[in-house]
């Protein structure tokens, strides 16, 4: 039986990751934080799915996983690990906390390699793969997700460093790069900003106004597509003889790759097309 881990399992994208390999036969640990949410999945799984907890920031927490998987999978080896746990914040650049961008990238970024570091010999074993949940944020920074894009962009860089580093063991790594996904993720982010945005100064609004009301409208009635899409991308990354170095996932995620191959000057020309007009105001 070839076995996966699959951390962020709890909702969105990683449940529909983990509930999918687990149709597909796979013996699944999927990462979760509670027990309400282990108890969830194991409602809707088979007996295969073992549901383990870890935060993907505490150190401890990871190593705990990664012995409990050690001694589970034994000598067989770890088949998959799908990096999925992540946030999603943004904000006007000008005015956001640096504490939030340190805590996203501890989030999206260090907590991939950490847990990534201790399961590779496990992976070495089974020459299994490694799949880095990164997003078309990973390879385009449009305002107001520049803190989410910068996290994304550095597990892309990640996944090409570690894709040359253990080529010699068979290990493919490879990225998903999904666009909208109808997840929880989206009301996460509309309650951060509605948090956040009022700890502004007053001329932040005077300045890009406009721009931020266009955020909450975007998030407010954002849809997308099922997260099973990026679960059968994630299996295919898995299974496939010559998986590809990186998976686009959604017709949106498509067009913004597109649009990310023209000229630089271009590309911003078609991308403040889109966007409402401010910046008249001076502090």
């Amino acid at each position: 039986m070839q076995s996966v881990v699959i951390t962020g399992a709890s909702t969105g994208i990683g449940k529909a990751c983990a509930l999918w390999m687990d149709r597909e036969g796979w013996r699944v640990f999927a990462g979760v934080r509670k027990e309400a949410d282990a108890a969830a999945l194991r409602a809707e799984a088979s007996e295969r799915l073992t549901p383990v907890f870890v935060d993907v920031t505490d150190a401890a927490s990871i190593a705990a996983m990664a012995a409990e998987v050690t001694e589970a999978v034994g000598e067989e080896g770890l088949h998959g690990l799908v990096n999925n746990a992540g946030m999603a914040t943004g904000g006007v650049l000008e005015f956001v906390d640096l504490n939030e961008l340190r805590r996203v990238l501890e989030v999206n970024v260090t907590g991939q390699l950490a847990v990534t570091q201790l399961l590779i010999p496990l992976l070495r074993q089974a020459r299994g793969r490694i799949v880095m949940m990164s997003s078309m944020a990973g390879f385009s920074s449009t305002p107001m997700i520049g803190l989410y894009a910068a996290s994304k962009h550095a597990l892309e860089a990640l996944t090409d460093a570690l894709r040359l580093e253990l080529h010699p063991w068979g290990i493919h790594v490879l990225s998903i790069q999904p666009g909208t996904i109808a997840t929880p993720i989206w009301g996460k982010a509309l309650s951060f900003a509605e948090d956040v945005v009022p700890t502004y100064p007053p001329k932040a609004m005077k300045l890009y106004g406009p721009l931020v009301e266009a955020m909450f409208k975007s998030l407010a009635k954002i849809t997308g597509i099922p997260a099973d899409a990026v679960a059968q991308a994630v299996f295919h990354a898995l299974t496939a003889a010559t998986p590809k170095t990186r998976y686009v996932v959604g017709q949106n995620a498509k067009i913004r790759a597109w649009i990310e191959r023209l000229p630089d000057r271009l590309r911003d020309r078609v991308m403040i097309g889109q966007m409402p007009k401010y910046g008249n105001d001076r502090e």
